[in-house]
């Protein structure tokens, strides 16, 4: 519904001083201001003054009753499409179709709730809930998509449009909501005054008569309002608005009557006065011959035959008009009711009746008998065959109804006629030539006999061309049924009865696979279980998902080979299990490069004649355990070679201790802190317990004698301990103090257990709680330990400061490495801070702070460092420099592994010094028995002499090896070289070079392909080369002739392509090409074509080129042409929209509106207070009344006293 304001004439006279305030003061004297500035009073009224009353409580309580009552913000419409209007009119399809998807995204889009239903006159009904905003853009969505569109244009003064538009176009918006109507303006620089308007024919009268009534208000001329009764407006507008033309082309007045949909009575006429008077004379003039002549007349019409007396767009109502000059009166389609009125002239009714009759009944219904499965071959795909009959006989409506054999037609009799007679040939033609069957399949197969993404249903529909259709889980119903040509659903029967018997006789088992297996089983990117899958084809495996933690593994398929494949898994999995055993077995630190060997040559062999597979710890780790994976029995074998190296390397012994297993858990400790500092107290030997639950009573200790002995002491007298009477304490101390306690090698410590009897345990840098120091062992010992270790935390709680004298030349020593030396003090010595002189300075005072124990011993430390720098001397050891290099080793890591065990520095001389003499600066002098006895130095003659012999200098029993490594590698070298040769086979390929960039692809995906496919290098000319359509292809021959067969096809495909060049608006190519490409990608890749859009400044900027096979060409231009039409009108009522925004601010605006303020004389008006008392005006100007921000004021006395801030 739309409204009218109405608006009287001194109102617009009122509005349009308001809109012209300059024409006003046209022709005023400069003497006349005065009058037109407003009073004080009248620019700032008072505050009305009401005395209290009692009657002020009494209008309070009014007050509530007078507030509205709050209405519910869901409102629901309903909406009718007429057939005719209906944009989509497929039947069949109805509920699935296109208006059904298109239903469901208006709702996503705008929030409403859509229920659609149809109506017995194919007209859809579409009810809509939701708020009034997303029910209104639903509204639009619905009759912009649902509905036919037409358009029309009306043209209204140019000056008249921005008041069409509205601030910021929101007029416009409202009025293309309520109306569900697209509405464009043209923009100010068009002479144009013509509005265009695209919708319905109910929402274009709706929009016009909203523009006109726009218009008028605006308009400068006279407005009339004329109050006619609704019934008589055809008489006064006439047969398509004849009688309104002439009057207003006869006037020159405007007449806006509204149209039958919008309920009003209000005419409204435009123009000059006497245009106006004339046009409501004469307006009037024929309302009163009518409401005098005329008389009604009512008949009783079917409800179903409404819509035949109406006509299409309601020409038939107009046509009657036209002959009779009657007007006929049809009540709205939501009424029930059946009551037709004729008004008009008495004489001229019974011609009207006569032509409503004839209109009512020159429809007729007829049907024809059609089996209900053949609707869908007579429809055709996509509606085509129906297509092709309504076409020819438009008037005629055809409905097909689910589940009856009949075919309902309605329309003018001839019409009807021929229709049914070209139906019944169809349906004749289809019964002879097409049949169905009915099979009956357990419905736990339906999906089997679909297959993977409908793989086999659609397979045997391809090939027997038949339409099977398989019931949705929901209905639980056995039948398949199968329609189309006689012989090939006889086929089609027959197949899917044997895949539903090969089902039935097939078999699913379910095999329990741990999950950590499941990989393995698999393979890298699925080759094993290829594998598996290509020997049992007719099995289908099915591992879980990942995440679900399952173990079971399905097999389905006949049930031998089901049988056979569960016993071939069973088989791998057993062979995995057998090679997943893992043994752990600790080996000292110092031994794992032993273990390893030179070049990992000892590791490599174990690995290699054990077949298992050995992993060792990181090299920064604290961790000594070597894990080996395999078969029980390798593994065995691998763990005793790897003891035996590290048997033979050191002293080692292994012993067992019988400990009672109910007292191994506490011997461990929490998390093996207990044990653990055991091992590290004695040496670093390894305990190991038997498994939890075992029972077995045997401790193994493995480690140096001495030190096995003294941790088997331990371990049965702290188990001795534990059957007795066992205690546990606990107190704290900070992490850097640990070591001090701890003391070097132990000692501190040692003094409190060996005094008390009890174990403390310090925390590991695995442990959260750093600080927590745990004590073990008799109630008494523990309380003695407990009093010794808080006496020492106490004291090195007590922090002093103190000082020593470092001869300046030992500074560097102690700095160096980024303080290294120092940070090991601090941390063997709680954490002492030492502070050296800045560098340069001469002063030799060093300062300490720190506990006072810790100070003492730290500097204790640093003399004894001290003491040994003073000691040290420099030897020199000639060795000829030809051996520097052997000695320094790889990587310089022999000369690391010498000054660390030695304690030595070594400084090699410069290339250039011949003497070959190296310094030594050690803590004691050493033998020259460390020089390696085992390499062989071997000289490679240059490339100049052109010589053939190497020579190898060494010890005579490496002279051999070597000899025979350098012939292998030559032997290598030259089967390299042989295979380099035919690896250089190269052949060209001629191709224009158009075709390159598709061979070469998209960041040269194909070409990279095709080189890794075929192992070969592919050349593709330069630039400036002379034969630009050769491409070089070079690697083994057959490898070579593939990727040129491989390169020719692309260029056959390429050959058979077309290019098409058309015209697409510039202003819609962003919008096609979309965010970062992936609009045109999306196009390209749907239609397998290419796209060529024009470059900034080319000749033609809306001309597109596409590329591609014909067929896929044509189907893209379609498609590019439609999203230009959707687009364009996208960006046409933007810009028109955008014309009317209020241009950004520009600098020479803002300064000219800068100068006109400056000129102003500002807000000014008449008998304000200050004019009228002695009190002066402020003085706007002055910085005192008004001050500037930041600026000083001096401060101005008051009556009031001085200002308080």
């Amino acid at each position: 519904m739309s409204s009218v304001a109405v608006l009287t004439q001194e109102s617009f006279n009122e509005h349009r001083n308001g809109l012209l305030p300059e024409q006003s003061n046209v022709g005023s004297s400069g003497n006349d201001d005065d009058d037109v500035l407003p009073t004080y009073k009248e620019a700032f009224p008072p505050l009305p003054e009401k005395a209290a009353t009692p009657e002020g409580r009494q209008e309070l309580d009014n007050a509530w009753t007078k507030i509205r009552p709050l209405k519910s913000s869901i409102i629901t419409q309903v909406f009718h499409v007429p057939l005719e209007e209906r944009k989509y009119k497929d039947i069949n399809q109805f509920g699935e179709g296109d208006q059904a998807k298109i239903c469901v995204d208006i709702m996503q889009k705008t929030g409403a709730h859509l229920e659609l239903s149809m109506a017995k006159d194919q007209g859809l009904s579409i009810m809509v809930s939701g708020k009034l905003d997303a029910v209104m853009k639903a509204r639009k969505e619905i009759v912009s998509r649902l509905q036919t569109q037409a358009s029309a244009t009306v043209a209204i003064p140019k000056e008249h449009h921005r008041f069409v538009i509205g601030k910021n176009g929101e007029k416009l918006q409202e009025l293309e909501l309520k109306t569900a109507t697209k509405i464009q303006i043209p923009r100010p620089e068009d002479p144009s005054n013509h509005i265009k308007i695209s919708g319905t024919k109910e929402g274009l009268e709706k929009a016009k008569h909203e523009i006109l009534l726009i218009s008028a208000e605006q308009d400068k001329r006279a407005v009339e309002r004329v109050n006619i009764d609704k019934v008589y407006h055809p008489f006064i507008t006439g047969a398509y608005n004849k009688f309104v033309a002439e009057m207003m082309q006869e006037t020159g007045a405007r007449i806006n009557v509204p149209p039958p949909s919008v309920l009003k009575t209000e005419i409204v006429i435009t123009g000059e006065k006497e245009q106006v008077a004339q046009a409501v004379a004469m307006i009037k003039k024929i309302y009163e011959e009518k409401k005098k002549n005329a008389t009604t007349i009512a008949v009783e019409v079917k409800k179903s035959q409404h819509k035949y007396v109406i006509g299409p767009r309601g020409n038939t109502l107009q046509e009657i008009l036209e002959k009779t000059g009657v007007s006929v009166e049809i009540p709205p389609p939501d009424s029930s009711s059946e009551t037709v009125i004729l008004r008009g002239e008495p004489d001229r009714l019974g011609q009207a009746l006569t032509e409503v009759y004839a209109k009512a009944n020159s429809y007729t219904v007829s049907s024809v008998l059609a089996p209900s499965w053949l609707h869908r071959f007579i429809i055709g795909k996509k509606g085509q065959n129906l297509a092709k009959i309504t076409q020819q006989m438009p008037k005629v409506h055809i409905e097909f109804t689910e589940g009856e054999d009949k075919i309902t037609l309605e329309g003018p009799t001839k019409d009807v006629q021929q229709v049914q007679s070209q139906i019944e040939a169809i349906v004749m033609d289809l019964v002879n030539r097409m049949d169905y069957t009915e099979i009956s399949v357990d419905p736990k197969f339906h999906r089997h006999l679909i297959g993977k993404g409908g793989a086999n249903i659609n397979r045997i529909k391809d090939q027997y061309k038949v339409s099977v259709r398989i019931p949705p889980d929901n209905e639980k119903s056995n039948l398949i049924r199968i329609e189309g040509d006689p012989q090939g659903v006889q086929e089609a029967k027959k197949e899917l009865l044997e895949l539903a018997s090969r089902m039935e006789n097939e078999r699913t088992k379910d095999m329990i696979i741990e999950q950590r297996f499941h990989r393995a089983i698999i393979g890298q990117k699925g080759e094993k279980i290829k594998e598996v899958r290509d020997k049992f084809p007719e099995v289908i495996i099915n591992f879980p998902d990942p995440a679900q933690k399952s173990d079971i593994v399905q097999l389905r398929g006949p049930r031998t080979e089901v049988e056979k494949c569960s016993k071939f898994m069973q088989k791998m999995v057993a062979e995995m299990v057998e090679n997943s055993y893992s043994v752990s077995v600790p080996i000292f630190k110092q031994f794992h490069k032993n273990i390893i060997g030179k070049g990992g040559a000892n590791i490599k062999k174990i690995r290699e004649e054990t077949n298992t597979k050995i992993d060792l710890p990181a090299e920064n780790s604290n961790s000594e355990m070597i894990v080996i994976t395999g078969k029980k029995a390798n593994c065995e074998a691998a763990r005793n070679r790897i003891l035996a190296i590290q048997k033979e390397l050191a002293n080692i012994t292994e012993i067992e201790v019988s400990i009672p297993s109910k007292l191994h858990n506490s011997l461990i400790g929490s998390k093996g802190r207990f044990v653990r500092s055991i091992m590290e107290e004695c040496g670093g030997v390894h305990i190991h317990f038997p498994t939890e639950g075992s029972g077995i009573d045997t401790v193994t200790i493995r480690g140096p004698v001495e030190d096995v002995e003294k941790a088997k002491r331990q371990l049965l007298s702290v188990a001795e301990e534990k059957q007795t009477k066992s205690h546990t304490a606990e107190l704290r101390a900070k992490p850097e103090y640990h070591k001090f306690l701890i003391g070097k090698g132990g000692g501190n410590i040692k003094k409190v257990r060996d005094s008390t009897g009890a174990r403390i345990i310090f925390p590991t840098a695995d442990d959260k709680d750093q600080e927590l120091i745990t004590v073990v062992g008799t109630e008494e010992a523990v309380r003695e330990a407990q009093k010794e270790l808080e006496t020492l935390i106490k004291s090195l709680d007590n922090v002093v400061e103190d000082g020593m004298t470092v001869d300046p030349k030992h500074h560097r020593y102690f700095v160096a490495r980024r303080g290294q030396v120092l940070r090991d003090i601090a941390d063997e010595y709680g954490g002492v801070m030492v502070s050296f002189p800045r560098t340069g300075s001469q002063s030799d005072k060093v300062t300490l702070k720190g506990a006072k124990d810790c100070v003492e011993a730290a500097k204790k430390r640093m003399l004894e460092i001290i003491e040994d720098l003073e000691a040290q001397v420099t030897m020199e050891c000639v060795i000829a420099q030809k051996f520097h290099r052997s000695i320094m080793g790889p990587k310089g890591l022999r000369i690391q592994q010498i000054t660390r065990e030695h304690n030595v520095q070594i400084k090699f001389p410069e290339r250039e010094d011949v003497q070959g003499k190296i310094l030594f600066l050690p803590e004691f002098v050493i033998a020259d028995s460390f020089l390696p006895s085992s390499q062989v130095n071997i000289q490679v003659p240059a490339p100049e002499l052109h010589s053939d012999i190497i020579a190898i200098t060494g010890l005579a029993c490496h002279l051999d090896r070597a000899k025979e490594g350098l012939l292998e590698r030559v032997k290598e070298l030259q089967a390299e070289q042989e295979d380099r040769a035919l690896r250089s086979f190269k052949l060209t390929i001629t191709v224009d070079p158009k075709y390159h960039p598709k061979i070469i692809g998209r960041k040269g995906a194909i070409i990279t392909q095709i080189r890794n496919e075929h192992d070969v290098n592919i050349q593709f000319p330069e630039k400036n080369d002379e034969n630009q359509d050769q491409i070089t292809i070079t690697g083994y021959e057959q490898k070579a002739i593939a990727a040129r067969n491989a390169i020719q096809a692309i260029v056959d495909d390429l050959e058979e392509m077309i290019s098409e060049d058309i015209t697409l608006d510039s202003r819609v190519h962003a919008r096609i090409i979309g965010a970062r490409g992936k609009g045109i990608r999306k196009i390209m890749d749907e239609f397998k074509v290419d796209l060529k859009f024009p470059q900034n400044g080319a000749a033609d900027p809306n001309l597109v080129t596409v590329m591609g096979r014909p067929e896929d060409v044509d189907e893209a231009i379609d498609h590019l042409l439609n999203l230009e039409e959707e687009y364009l009108a996208d960006v046409v009522e933007n810009e028109s929209k955008q014309a009317y925004m209020k241009p950004r601010a520009t600098a020479s605006s803002v300064s000219a509106g800068e100068e006109q303020r400056s000129s102003s004389k500002g807000f000014v008006v008449r008998e304000a207070p200050w004019t009228t008392s002695t009190e002066k005006a402020p003085d706007m100007s002055s910085s005192e009344d008004f001050p500037s921000f930041g600026a000083s004021v001096t401060p101005k006395t008051s009556p009031w006293g001085p200002k308080r801030f």
